[in-house]
């Protein structure tokens, strides 16, 4: 674990003053690196039989797409509001300051199939939520929500209750 946490770049006060931002794209540049993320995030659900991971904008999308097709299943993105092309389904959640909204396709996640969600940090726990919240409202079972790096500090898996969640890297 501490091969690939040396191979992430810490940005200071980026997006923000007093904000310590972890670039994972020094990471993602490392094909050994790159490998091992892979790898590390696809294990627990070899076997659990995934039919999609829904991937969130937009890091997500990268460790999505690479997890989805290790695990044999289709993908599907979430996105900020107003940027997918066809009929969505919409979940609005609480920040700091305000709200945000989240959309997939409503075609995205049949009903009953197996869902996997993955991103690349889980900080405060909105974003995961409300992508949990959107494959249900589909339908979708979600089996459990994997992160490449979890910020323990802001405990965002009080926002997201009984949900089984992996976290490759841990702060």
């Amino acid at each position: 674990m501490e091969s690939l946490k040396s191979k992430i770049r810490s940005v200071p006060d980026f997006p923000k003053a007093g904000i310590n931002f972890f670039d994972i794209t020094t990471l993602l540049r490392d094909r050994d690196g790159f490998r091992a993320t892979i790898d590390m995030m696809v294990q627990p659900f070899e076997s659990k039989n995934i039919d999609i991971v829904v991937g969130v904008e937009s890091r997500g999308f990268i460790l999505g797409g690479a997890v989805a097709d290790r695990l044999g299943a289709g993908f599907a993105p979430v996105r900020k509001k107003g940027k997918l092309p066809s009929h969505t389904v919409q979940e609005t959640y609480d920040l700091e300051y305000g709200t945000d909204c989240l959309e997939i396709h409503s075609d995205a996640v049949e009903r009953g199939e197996r869902v996997l969600i993955v991103d690349d940090v889980l900080a405060t726990g909105g974003t995961a939520a409300a992508t949990s919240a959107l494959v249900r409202k589909l339908g979708g079972d979600v089996q459990a929500l994997a992160f490449l790096i979890e910020l323990e500090f802001l405990n965002g898996r009080a926002k997201l209750g009984r949900e089984t969640i992996h976290s490759v890297l841990k702060y």
